[in-house]
């Protein structure tokens, strides 16, 4: 049962005579827990609902198109509470925050309903069989899976949780279904790498078709580690030796299944310097989001997206200095693109600066964990131009502020420079630069 909260006016709700208040108890006759509940029965052209108002029962009925809105809000979007990771991981990177910052931040979420609703990764530790029964029947796909390791003992040893391990059966009754995953493994050295590594994307690649592709990721240390599970960073040369393990793995599963399944992240070719692979390798991007192919999607596509010359005409005239603040793992990437971008335009000119992440440690290079004070204190003195050019992924979800709750309003003012957060899609980069 959720609580109604609101009703939008001249809805088809409101049209019922719901109100701001109600309590709905089911649909159909089906309970209604929470958002996947609320959707999934809400898919019907006739529905009845059963409301609780004033402590008593009453029942509406509502014809409408089988996939629209009634035009009823709840408190949150997932119609309850979060739920929270019930792991003690090894690599935690929420463990490795220092204290004070804001309480959001320490939160950690292991909620099937954000995997199908906005991307985010579970580990299922915390459904059960009725959870699982609930994704098969409402064919609740893709689903995605932090697993680490196929190893149950191993995968209890680093996720500090006992049903770790019995939870991977989980993957093949979802495969079975028909319920599609998408998987990350976090690889640390020493403990999920080598051997493991090898066992762990041959249990996978066994779920396939159904397991559609699998992130190989390193993980994140910052100076914040004092107590915590002794971990070390990969070499450069460990690094080259995952991607080539990795890669040679996926070249077979690309004759055996058409795709290559595996792939490694780009994190892994900046530490181990080599180049990134072209285009073609990472197929349809599936795992971008995990940082796997994100700066050659952003290359590819600038240098396509400039050759737009209808759209770009009009602005060859402008003369404008800006400057990208970045992380070091994207900063050859970025000055690449920069050169691009100038070639184009012939009075643009760009600077790139890579902020050193004084923050976290400098262990940790990508842009998404920049913070304001570090560009604040490293961009202060420089060359800065027309706009400073932030990365919006070191923005939270609303935008407003870096980790260390620092606005980019608060960045514009110490630098004195104006500040916008630039999208790492192509044509909204390249629409930031030229201030449009």
């Amino acid at each position: 049962m959720v609580t109604i909260t609101d009703v939008l006016p001249r809805s088809r709700a409101d049209k019922a005579g719901l109100m701001a208040g109600d309590v709905l108890v089911s649909i159909n006759k089906n309970i209604i827990n929470d958002v996947l509940d609320y959707r999934f029965y809400l898919a019907n052209k006739s529905i009845t609902l059963v409301i609780l108002r004033d402590g008593k029962q009453k029942k509406v009925k509502i014809k409408k198109q089988e996939y629209d809105d009634i035009g009823l809000d709840f408190e949150t979007p997932l119609m309850d509470k979060k739920h929270s990771c019930e792991n003690k991981c090894v690599f935690c990177f929420i463990d490795q925050l220092p204290k004070g910052m804001r309480s959001s931040l320490y939160f950690k979420d292991d909620d099937s309903r954000l995997s199908f609703l906005h991307g985010n990764y579970i580990t299922l530790t915390n459904l059960h069989d009725e959870d699982i029964d609930r994704i098969i029947n409402m064919h609740i796909s893709p689903v995605n899976v932090s697993v680490h390791t196929t190893n149950p003992e191993l995968r209890v040893k680093m996720m500090k949780n006992k049903r770790s391990g019995e939870v991977l059966s989980y993957l093949n009754k979802l495969a079975d279904a028909g319920i599609n995953l998408c998987c990350q493994i976090v690889l640390c050295k020493g403990i999920n790498d080598g051997a493991e590594l090898d066992r762990t994307m041959c249990d996978l690649e066994a779920l396939a078709p159904a397991m559609q592709s699998t992130s190989i990721v390193p993980a994140g240390l910052t100076k914040f580690r004092d107590g915590l599970y002794e971990l070390e960073a990969f070499t450069p040369e460990e690094c080259a030796a995952v991607i080539k393990q990795v890669t040679e793995f996926g070249d077979m599963c690309k004759v055996k299944h058409g795709t290559r399944l595996f792939y490694p992240a780009d994190e892994l070719y900046i530490k181990a310097g080599l180049p990134l692979p072209e285009d073609d390798f990472y197929e349809d991007y599936s795992q971008i989001q995990n940082g796997v192919g994100m700066l050659t999607d952003m290359r590819v596509c600038v240098a396509a997206e400039l050759e737009d010359e209808e759209f770009y005409e009009p602005y060859g005239a402008i003369t404008r200095t800006v400057s990208v603040a970045t992380g070091h793992a994207a900063e050859e990437h970025m000055r690449s693109v920069a050169k691009a971008i100038q070639k184009k335009f012939s009075g643009i000119s760009i600077n790139v600066y890579a902020i050193e992440n004084d923050f976290f440690g400098e262990r940790i290079t990508v842009s998404g964990l920049l913070t304001g004070k570090d560009i604040i204190e490293q961009l202060k003195g420089k060359e800065l131009g027309d706009e400073l050019l932030i990365p919006a992924t070191c923005l939270r979800a609303e935008g407003d502020v870096l980790l260390d709750d620092v606005s980019p309003e608060d960045i514009s003012k110490a630098l004195g420079v104006s500040v916008r957060a630039a999208d790492s899609d192509a044509k909204a980069f390249i629409a930031a630069v030229l201030g449009i």
